[in-house]
C-alpha cells in the first residue's frame, strides 16, 4: 500500500489487487489498468516496442485522454463536416511503366529526425504502396480513369506526446497503414500533418487507430490570428533566405572590387562586379528590409523614435552610396554592408516571431475547453448527434456520465454530481440536481441528465474568465515602458549627433561629410544593442525548452530576480489531480484484500473519478444505485454493499457511525447491511518534486502560499507536508485574483503556478506565471512559462538559469554600450570608414552571440539537488 508498483506504460500506482500483465521488450509487465494495457498490447503487436526502450518520459496514461462517443467520430467523416479542416487534392500517378507508388514499394521511408530500431517495421511503407497499387489496378479493371486519384490531407492536434519517442511511435504506427502516404509530426507544437487515401480508410478510423497506440488525436483549427501569424512567420523566414543568400553573393562581387584583391581586374569587369552587387543587394533593400522601412514610416507618422528608424537610414544610406558608386564609379561599394545589416536584424526579429508564433499556437487549442459535439433532442424527443456550433438558446441536450456540458444552462431532468474543476479547482465533483445551472465545460459524473441551453458564446461563464484576464494583462509592464523610454532617447541623440558632424564636416571637408556621417550611422546602428537581450534570452529559452519548460514570453528569466512570493495550486499543480488508494483499516472479519474487491465490484460502476482508485473488480456487482454527493449501493454475492459517505453507508446496517482514522486523506467507508466493514483512504499524490520546489523556494527567501479553489482537508493537509507558510481553500477565481492583489499592494512581487481555467486570472495578472504541462489549454495561453513534462524541478534549474541570463544579459548591453560609445567619437572624428564600421558592428554582434550561446550549457536538475547546487550547475 505504501509503495505501489508503478504502471509501465504511464508510471502511475498499480492497484492492489490488478493484475494486468502483458509481455513487453521480453520481460512480463505490469500495468494499472485495461487501457494501459491495451495500447502497450497494440504497440507490440505492432512491432514498435522499441518506442518503450528509447523514450525519456513515462507515457499519458490512455485514462487522461478525453474519450469521444463513437458517433461523434462517424461525424469527421461527414463530408460538410470535413469542409473546414480537410483539403483534397489530386495525386498525378503515371498510366504506363512504374509508378510513384511501385517506387516507393521499393524504399522504405525513413523516419522524421531518427528516432528508435526502425528494422522491425522497414516494410511497412511497402504495405502501404501496395494497398494503393491494389486498388489503382482494381480501377483499372473496372475501367476507371486512374490518371489521378484524390489525395485527402488534414491537420491533428494530437493530445499525450511526452517525449521524442511518442513522435516516432505515431508516424510509424500511420505510415504502416496501408492508405496513408505521408505522416510527420511536430513535435513543438503536437500537430500532425496527414496524407492519406480518405477512400480506403476514413478519418474516424485514422483518428481510431491513433487512440490504440495510447494518443488522442482531433481535427486542428487554428483562429484568424493564428493563421495570419504563421502566415507572417513564414514571410519572415523566406526574407531571411534571401537576404543571407545574395548577401553572400554580394559580398564575393564587392571583395573583388577591394584593393587588396583587385590584382589584375580590367576596369570593364570591375563594372560589371559593382552593377552585379548593385542587382543583388535591391532584393534585399525592397524585399527583404521592407519591414524596416515600414516600420520607421508607421514610427515616424506617430512621432515615436524606434529602432526602425535608425535601421532604415543606415540601410537606405548605405545602398544609395552604393548606388553612387555604381553609377559613377567614385567611391567605394557598401551593398555588403547592406546585406550585412539585413541578416542581422532579421535575425532578430525572426526569432522574435517564432516566439509569438508559439504562444498564439496554443491560443488555437481553447476550442479543446469544449466538446465538439453534443445530443440535442429534437422535436420528437429523441436525441440526434450534431456539431456544438448548431447549438441555439433554449436547445435541450443530453448529457451523459462522463461527458462534458456543451453550453452553460439549467437542469430539467436528472440529478447527478458535476465535476468542476477546470473552473473552480473542487477536486471532488459536486452534487447537481433539477433547477440548478451547470457551466460549459464541466464534466458529468454519475447520471444522465437534460440541459437547457441558457447562453452560448461571449455569454458563458468561460468567456467572462477569459474577458477577467484581459483586464488583468491590459496594462504594460513598467521594465517595458522603461525599456522603450530608454530606446527613444538613445535613438533621438545618436541621430541628433550624426546631423551636427555632418554639418560641420560639410563646413570642413564636403566631400567626406556623407562618408562620415554614413559611418556614424553604421557604427550606432544597433544591431549589437537590439541582439543583446533577445540572443540570450533565446538561448535560454532553447535550453529550458530542453528540459521541460517553454517560456512564452521574455521576461521571465528576468523577472525571476525580483521575486519575493510563490502562489501554488494543488490540484493538479503540486498533486497529480488522480486519487489512488493509500490505506484500509478494516471493521470487521473481513480481510483487507476481501474489502477491497467488495469496493471494486461497486466503483467499477461508477463514472466518478474516485472509481479509478481501486483498479480491476474481481466479482461483479448487481443493481448498483449512485446516489450524487452520498455514495454507491448494490449488489455482492448476495451482500447487500454501500459505499461512500459514512452516515450514509451505516444507515444501511441502523448502527453507528465509525469513528474516522486520525490520518490524512478522504475516508470513504464501506459497509452491508449487518455492518461498517472498512475504511477506505483515498489520497491525491504529490508530485515526487513537489517538496523540492517548495524547498528551493523558501531557501531563496520567498513566501509560499497555497490557493484551492478545494473545500477538502486535503489542502492544509498538502500545506503542512510541503512545509509551505500559508493555504487557504474554497476560493473562486475572484477570490484568488483579491488575494494576488493585496499581495501586490503590499509591494510584493509575484510568481503563480497552477493549472486549470480557475488560475487563468492569476496566472495572467502575476509577475511571472507557469502552468503545468497537465493545464488547460485557456491556463497554458496566459502562462508565462508552460512545463511540458510536468517536471517541477525545470522551474527550480530556471531560478538558476535566470540568475546567469540575467548576468549575460548585462555583459551583452554593456560590451553593445561600450562598442558604440567608444567608436561613435572615432567615426565623428573620420578615423573610422564606414566599411571599418560595418566588420566592427558585425564583429560587436558576433560577440553578443557567442556570449548568449554559453547559456546553452546546463546540467539536469535532480530530486536531491539543492537551490544552490542548481544554481552553480547552470553556472558552471
Amino acid at each position: 500500500m505504501k509503495n505501489p508498483l508503478a504502471c509501465y506504460h504511464c508510471a502511475l500506482p498499480v492497484p492492489p489487487g490488478s493484475r494486468f500483465v502483458t509481455p513487453v521488450l521480453g520481460q512480463a509487465r505490469e500495468f494499472c489498468c485495461p487501457g494501459c494495457q491495451a495500447v502497450a498490447h497494440a504497440i507490440v503487436a505492432g512491432g514498435l516496442e522499441s518506442y518503450y526502450r528509447h523514450r525519456s518520459e513515462a507515457s499519458t496514461s490512455p485514462q487522461a485522454l478525453p474519450v469521444p462517443p463513437a458517433d461523434e467520430q462517424a461525424l469527421y467523416d461527414r463530408p460538410d463536416v470535413q469542409q473546414a479542416f480537410v483539403h483534397r487534392v489530386p495525386e498525378a500517378r503515371e498510366r504506363t511503366g512504374p509508378g510513384r507508388a511501385e517506387k516507393a514499394a521499393g524504399a522504405p521511408l525513413p523516419a522524421n529526425g531518427g528516432g528508435p530500431d526502425e528494422s522491425s517495421a522497414a516494410d511497412r511503407p511497402r504495405s502501404r504502396a501496395s494497398g494503393l497499387l491494389q486498388r489503382i489496378s482494381a480501377q483499372r479493371e473496372e475501367g476507371t480513369d486512374c490518371g489521378h486519384a484524390t489525395v485527402a490531407e488534414v491537420t491533428l492536434l494530437i493530445e499525450g506526446i511526452t517525449c521524442a519517442a511518442c513522435g516516432w511511435l505515431i508516424e510509424r504506427h500511420l505510415r504502416g497503414l496501408p492508405a496513408v502516404i505521408e505522416a510527420r509530426l511536430n513535435l513543438s507544437s503536437h500537430r500532425l500533418h496527414l496524407r492519406w487515401d480518405d477512400q480506403a480508410l476514413s478519418l474516424s478510423q485514422v483518428l481510431s487507430e491513433v487512440r490504440s497506440i495510447g494518443y488522442a488525436a482531433h481535427p486542428y483549427r487554428p483562429d484568424t490570428a493564428t493563421e495570419q501569424l504563421a502566415l507572417g512567420n513564414r514571410r519572415s523566414l523566406r526574407q531571411l533566405g534571401v537576404a543571407g543568400l545574395l548577401w553572400f553573393q554580394a559580398m564575393m562581387a564587392t571583395m573583388a572590387t577591394w584593393p587588396e584583391f583587385n590584382l589584375d581586374l580590367s576596369a570593364e569587369m570591375h563594372t560589371i562586379l559593382r552593377w552585379v552587387a548593385m542587382f543583388l543587394t535591391t532584393p534585399i533593400v525592397f524585399y527583404s528590409c521592407a519591414p524596416f522601412f515600414e516600420g520607421a514610416l508607421r514610427d515616424l507618422r506617430a512621432r515615436h523614435l524606434t529602432m526602425d528608424v535608425s535601421v532604415s537610414l543606415a540601410i537606405g544610406a548605405a545602398y544609395i552610396a552604393g548606388l553612387w558608386t555604381a553609377v559613377t564609379g567614385i567611391g567605394e561599394l557598401y551593398f555588403d554592408a547592406v546585406g550585412m545589416f539585413a541578416l542581422f536584424l532579421l535575425t532578430g526579429r525572426y526569432l522574435e516571431r517564432r516566439a509569438r508564433e508559439r504562444t498564439s499556437a496554443a491560443t488555437a487549442q481553447l476550442v479543446n475547453l469544449l466538446p465538439p459535439s453534443c445530443l440535442r433532442l429534437n422535436t420528437d424527443g429523441q436525441p440526434e448527434r450534431m456539431l456544438i456550433d448548431q447549438l441555439r438558446l433554449h436547445d435541450q441536450v443530453l448529457v451523459h456520465p462522463g461527458a462534458l456540458v456543451p453550453a452553460d444552462g439549467r437542469i430539467i431532468a436528472g440529478r447527478s454530481n458535476i465535476d468542476e474543476s477546470l473552473l473552480t479547482g473542487e477536486s471532488m465533483p459536486q452534487p447537481r440536481q433539477l433547477g440548478d445551472a451547470v457551466t460549459a465545460g464541466t464534466a458529468n459524473v454519475d447520471s444522465v441528465l437534460t440541459v437547457e441551453v441558457l447562453a452560448l458564446g461571449p455569454d458563458t461563464r468561460l468567456s467572462a474568465v477569459v474577458r477577467l484576464l484581459e483586464r488583468a494583462q491590459s496594462e504594460k509592464p513598467p521594465l517595458a515602458q522603461m525599456a522603450d523610454r530608454a530606446a527613444h532617447w538613445f535613438l533621438l541623440v545618436s541621430l541628433l549627433s550624426a546631423a551636427c558632424v555632418g554639418v560641420l564636416w560639410w563646413q570642413v571637408d564636403a566631400a567626406r561629410a556623407f562618408w562620415i556621417v554614413l559611418a556614424m550611422l553604421v557604427a550606432t546602428c544597433p544591431c549589437a544593442l537590439s541582439l543583446a537581450t533577445p540572443t540570450a534570452l533565446t538561448a535560454a529559452t532553447g535550453t529550458l525548452h530542453k528540459r521541460g519548460l517553454l517560456l512564452t514570453r521574455g521576461h521571465v528569466l528576468e523577472g525571476l530576480s525580483k521575486i519575493d512570493t510563490v502562489i501554488f495550486d494543488k490540484t493538479g499543480t503540486l498533486t497529480e489531480g488522480r486519487p489512488t488508494l493509500r490505506a484500509i483499516h478494516r471493521l470487521g472479519a473481513l480481510s483487507n484484500d476481501d474489502c477491497l474487491s467488495l469496493a471494486a465490484a461497486l466503483e467499477s460502476h461508477s463514472e466518478h473519478p474516485i472509481a479509478r482508485a481501486f483498479g480491476r473488480a474481481p466479482l461483479a456487482a448487481h443493481e448498483v444505485v449512485a446516489t450524487p454527493g452520498l455514495g454507491l449501493q448494490g449488489c455482492v454475492n448476495g451482500r447487500h454493499l454501500r459505499i461512500g459517505e459514512a452516515a450514509f453507508v451505516s444507515a444501511l446496517s441502523g448502527s453507528a457511525v465509525p469513528k474516522m482514522p486520525d490520518e490524512p486523506g478522504q475516508w470513504l467507508l464501506l459497509g452491508d447491511d449487518t455492518q461498517p466493514l472498512a475504511w477506505l483512504a483515498l489520497e491525491d499524490r504529490l508530485r515526487d518534486d513537489a517538496a523540492a520546489l517548495v524547498k528551493a523556494c523558501r531557501q531563496r527567501g520567498w513566501q509560499t502560499l497555497l490557493l484551492s479553489g478545494d473545500s477538502s482537508p486535503a489542502v492544509f493537509s498538502v500545506a503542512a507536508r510541503l512545509n509551505i507558510d500559508s493555504a487557504r481553500g474554497s476560493l473562486t477565481p475572484d477570490d484568488k485574483l483579491a488575494v494576488l492583489q493585496q499581495l501586490r499592494a503590499e509591494g510584493r512581487t509575484i510568481l503563480m503556478i497552477g493549472d486549470g481555467v480557475n488560475d487563468v486570472p492569476v496566472l495572467a495578472a502575476a509577475d511571472i506565471s507557469v502552468a503545468v504541462g497537465s493545464a488547460t489549454d485557456l491556463a497554458k495561453t496566459r502562462a508565462d512559462a508552460v512545463l511540458l513534462s510536468n517536471r517541477l524541478l525545470a522551474v527550480v534549474e530556471a531560478f538558476g538559469l535566470a540568475d546567469r541570463t540575467r548576468r549575460i544579459i548585462v555583459e551583452n548591453l554593456a560590451w553593445a554600450g561600450l562598442y558604440n560609445g567608444l567608436v561613435l567619437p572615432f567615426a565623428a572624428l573620420g578615423w573610422v570608414t564606414p566599411l571599418w564600421a560595418a566588420a566592427g558592428m558585425s564583429v560587436s554582434s558576433l560577440v553578443v552571440v557567442l556570449n548568449a550561446l554559453r547559456l546553452t550549457r546546463i546540467k539536469t536538475e535532480t530530486a536531491d539537488s539543492s537551490p544552490a547546487e542548481s544554481s552553480r550547475a547552470v553556472s558552471a
